[in-house]
């Protein structure tokens, strides 16, 4: 199945602020988005934590971080990276299956409605189970359906991201059915050198090749948030707690931004090298938040563009200012 049609190709990333129905309905309502990412969900949710699983936006500039008490915490345009030690939705996959059915019914609806990208993880069973889940679901929303695999998040101890694995990313590629109506993505992690780039072409390359040539993978995320990054208050102790206890998580926003863009021109190129793969979709997140940061990642080969750390900080309007080249 193709990936879906994707216009105006701007959508929020699989992230903290698209957790609830409420969340879900804004951004699709929004007539800046899309198309709509569903925070990352698990079939019976996320064991959520609040005294471990935390996040705050900071200046990189000064590594300061400002108080969610005052006036500014989502609106600064200098407070513009974020750091995070949060697992996965607390909300079941069946919940957000229910919000998408509402969503779609009941919100005023353009000719073609936006496409919805169901962000999920688990073992590669689970994940399996998750697809069947959201495929008997597609003739009850009148949206098209997409589902991200999640295979990069670094804030789960003793869990190391699959899609820095060659075998792992084979055992998920291989459960997958061989035809759906429910296109698949993988969200990858941030890669730093060139044999990160090489496993996951290669898992790709060989999931298509075992299927006669055809990929069974139709986009790719790229990227999450780059791990074992940390912040420190000024009495020098971190400003997050984590599950580890040394408050070190995923860092996101405009510090993000020249490695996700990297992350994005590299994949694009090497999946135009491998006929297979040409036809994978690219959708770039990290660190846009503005008109200027959505063209760098278009001219790299972001068909879609994805923003996380801006939606927090500002809400649904990021996404005018994006299109429309406004600040506030």
């Amino acid at each position: 199945m193709p990936f879906p049609k994707i216009d105006p190709p701007l959508l929020n990333s699989a992230n903290p602020w698209c957790t609830t129905e409420a969340d879900l309905r804004a951004l699709y309502e929004c007539p800046y988005t899309g198309a709509v990412t569903t925070r990352t969900s698990l079939l019976k949710g996320f064991n959520h934590d609040p005294s471990i699983h935390q996040h705050t936006f900071f200046d990189p500039r000064e590594h300061k971080i400002v108080p969610k008490n005052t006036p500014d915490y989502h609106v600064s345009n200098t407070t513009n990276g974020s750091l995070n030690t949060l697992g996965y939705s607390p909300i079941p996959l069946s919940d957000y299956l229910s919000f998408i059915t509402s969503i779609t019914s009941t919100s005023p609806r353009p000719s073609h409605p936006k496409p919805f990208i169901i962000s999920v993880t688990g073992s590669p069973s689970e994940v399996l189970q998750a697809h069947t889940l959201i495929r008997a679901h597609v003739s009850q929303i009148s949206a098209p359906l997409a589902m991200e695999m999640n295979l990069s998040c670094p804030n789960i101890p003793s869990k190391p991201p699959p899609a820095y694995s060659g075998p792992a990313l084979l055992e998920y590629l291989s459960v997958l059915p061989p035809d759906s109506d429910v296109p698949v993505g993988i969200k990858t992690p941030p890669y730093t050198y060139h044999d990160q780039f090489a496993t996951l072409i290669s898992a790709l390359k060989t999931a298509a090749e075992m299927r006669g040539g055809k990929c069974p993978v139709a986009f790719v995320t790229a990227t999450n948030t780059l791990g074992n990054c940390l912040l420190l208050g000024d009495e020098g102790g971190p400003v997050l707690n984590s599950a580890g206890g040394e408050g070190v998580g995923g860092m996101a926003g405009a510090p993000l931004h020249p490695l996700a863009l990297g992350n994005v021109k590299t994949l694009r190129r090497m999946l135009d090298e491998v006929e297979e793969l040409k036809a994978v979709v690219v959708i770039g997140v990290g660190g846009v938040g503005d008109k200027a940061g959505f063209e760098r990642m278009r001219a790299v080969g972001a068909e879609v563009v994805g923003v996380g750390t801006a939606l927090g900080r500002k809400g649904v309007d990021v996404f005018s200012e994006i299109l429309e080249g406004k600040t506030t």
